[in-house]
């Protein structure tokens, strides 16, 4: 047992570490871009080395990374009906359905009608997408607020596991805003190329293999109709009568159905990341403040997700939503929900996603029911997507009527 526990804490020492460079490298490198040109500058010119050779390597780092201020240079289209507007709303509609159904955001559908159809650059078609998921997510929580579990009395929203996930993914959005700041458009078009190959090629076979097993199944359930049983004494057709169970509300009043505790600790992890927002961008940058400013978003994540994993860890919290299952989770487990959000708030701050394609699977294999999986999912992501939205404001990303009508 002491090699196990060893181990355990030797892997979320790891995990931590490595997490903690990347939060401080993107806050780095996005703080001061400028200086790399001045570095490499001087390190190509190091020696007897031709002039012309070292402006024209200067330049091939400038085209690759957008080092200087000018280098981004945004592409809005003009707002006027038409073809391109009509098609891109059938499109956002659709994709705005499939993922308030998932649970997924729709970013994967946005981003690439935003930037063909549309016909935003890149970057800026990353904030608009983040403008329309948090439209989907704050109409999809709405309808959400009201609902209970299908199967527990209890809501559809497992706020305990919300309070776990979502300071971590407010960090991942930060650091991803971060990353789209430093990254060229063609390194953000690249990793969404990517990431959108490995996600579909992974969903493909998983829908290939769920296909299968219910096609097993309901072969099984046919055989089993199909059989003959003879009537036992004393069964229904006998004249018994069953005691009916208890049925479970679907749906009751918004007040009755919000924990009111967890949903409190969560707006005021938003409201914390909302004022650092806002004091850092009244700040210079790299300054004293700056980096005060910056690098508290930290301690506020990991003391509210620490907060809660102890809780779930020594079974004082649990995740109700598991039903009879829910118990106290390992170090492993939660170290790795923490890990994913991270990630999913990342790849969402940098690519205009929602997350959910990563948070879905998670709680799913957790063992959380889809639907209770779809709606935490949503309901997490109305706060990373409005705070991915006011980064971006700040940023002057996007156009504000732009981002109005299309998140409505």
């Amino acid at each position: 047992m002491t090699e196990i526990g060893a181990c355990r804490w030797s892997i979320l020492r790891f995990v931590t570490v490595m997490l903690m460079n990347c939060v401080l490298a993107s806050m780095f490198a996005a703080a001061e871009r400028s200086v790399m040109i001045e570095d490499v500058a001087t390190v190509a010119g190091y020696g007897d080395v031709d002039e012309s050779k070292v402006m024209n390597f200067v330049k091939l780092v400038k085209n690759l990374f957008q080092t200087d201020e000018s280098g981004y240079q945004h592409v809005w289209p003009e707002m006027e009906f038409g073809w391109k507007i009509v098609l891109g709303s059938f499109i956002g509609f659709c994709g705005a359905a499939f993922g308030s159904v998932g649970g997924v955001g729709g970013g994967g559908i946005f981003m690439p009608m935003l930037t063909l159809v549309i016909g935003f650059d890149p970057k800026s078609a990353t904030a608009i997408s983040k403008c329309m998921i948090m439209g989907v997510a704050a109409s999809a929580v709405y309808c959400n607020l009201k609902l209970r579990h299908p199967t527990l009395d209890m809501p559809i929203i497992d706020y305990d596991l919300a309070l776990l996930i979502q300071p971590m993914l407010l960090l991942g959005i930060s650091i991803g805003v971060a990353c789209n700041v430093i990254f060229a458009d063609w390194m953000v078009t690249v990793v969404l190329i990517v990431l959108f190959i490995g996600a579909s090629t992974k969903s493909f076979f998983r829908g290939v293999e769920t296909w299968k097993k219910e096609t097993i199944m309901k072969k099984a359930i046919h055989d089993l109709l199909s059989a003959e049983y003879r009537i036992l004494p004393g069964g229904p057709s006998n004249g018994s009568t069953t005691k009916p169970e208890k049925t479970l509300k679907t749906e009751v009043p918004v007040l009755e159905n919000v924990c009111w505790k967890e949903f409190g600790l969560l707006v005021f992890v938003w409201i914390a990341f909302l004022f650092l927002q806002i004091g850092k961008n009244y700040t210079s940058t790299c300054s004293t403040w700056y980096w005060v400013l910056n690098l508290s978003q930290i301690p506020i994540s990991f003391g509210i997700s620490g907060y809660a994993a102890v809780s779930l860890y020594k079974g004082t919290r649990t995740i109700s939503s598991l039903g009879d299952s829910a118990g106290s989770l390992s170090i492993g487990q939660l170290v790795m929900s923490c890990a994913c959000v991270l990630l999913a708030g990342m790849v969402g701050g940098l690519l205009g996603l929602g997350g959910g394609f990563i948070m879905g699977p998670l709680f799913l294999e957790l063992g959380v029911p889809p639907q209770v999986s779809s709606a935490t999912a949503t309901f997490a992501m109305i706060f990373s997507s409005s705070m991915c939205v006011i980064e971006y404001y700040f940023l002057k990303r996007f156009p504000v009527p732009y981002g109005k009508c299309i998140a409505l």
